[in-house]
């Protein structure tokens, strides 16, 4: 599958997934690629740190309309770059901020794993 970062979306397309996934999921991570193949390596850390504590995490692939995703994701956290990391619709943070979670030992309760 080709690569074509200049595709780009609607905005208000964007929007309204990057609000439902927030709004419908318990974890969601906005990445760069997918769960089964992360396209950097920020995104590859964020996915491994939190796949150590739980399964079930959304993964949205924000290449598919990087500038569009940025708009919609900074409205959310004041961020426009990704990784980006929302627990119960709460901004976490990106690999950064779950690798010092995880070195404090707090990534579980942060992601509310079982």
């Amino acid at each position: 599958m080709p690569f074509n970062p200049n595709q780009s979306l609607p905005q208000d397309e964007v929007t309204e997934r990057v609000d439902s996934a927030i709004a419908e999921n318990d974890v969601v991570l906005f990445m760069k690629g997918n769960e089964l193949m992360p396209q950097c390596g920020y995104s590859d850390r964020a996915l491994r740190l939190i796949k150590q504590h739980r399964e079930d995490v959304e993964c949205v692939d924000t290449l598919e309309s990087l500038e569009e995703f940025r708009v919609a994701l900074k409205a959310h956290s004041g961020w426009e770059t990704t990784p980006q990391t929302y627990v119960n619709g709460e901004f976490v943070g990106g690999s950064d901020i779950l690798a010092e979670l995880h070195e404090r030992g707090e990534l579980a309760e942060t992601l509310e794993a079982e």
